[in-house]
């Protein structure tokens, strides 16, 4: 039987993963703005080099967040759903329900 306690380390969980989702996806950004800057600069080959390292490592943490995000997802509908099964009521269901609203537009596939 799931409990409001649950249920809001389960919202924490995919709120934490969906930030640091938005922090990978910034860190891409910046990075592939440093590296065609150093590009366009001519910096030394071996700088380019491990800048353009880090932009990838950026990159790869980006579909394994993407995983994780959809996993909590998952986790935190059927929580929701045994918490509202054994009617039980509290704030924690209407935050689950926005965090919900919030992270399922970034699975529907066109």
């Amino acid at each position: 039987m799931a409990t409001l306690r649950q249920l809001k380390i389960k919202t924490g969980t995919s709120n934490r993963v969906l930030k640091e989702l938005r922090s990978y996806e910034k860190e891409v950004k910046d990075e592939a703005a440093k590296t065609a800057d150093m590009k366009e600069k001519g910096a030394d080959p071996y700088d380019l080099k491990q800048q353009e390292n880090v932009l990838a490592e950026s990159r790869m943490m980006i579909p394994d967040c993407l995983k994780r995000l959809e996993a909590s997802l998952a986790d935190l509908k059927a929580t929701l759903e045994e918490v509202k099964e054994c009617n039980q009521e509290g704030s924690e269901i209407a935050e689950a329900e926005r965090t919900i609203s919030e992270l399922e537009p970034l699975f529907r596939t066109a």
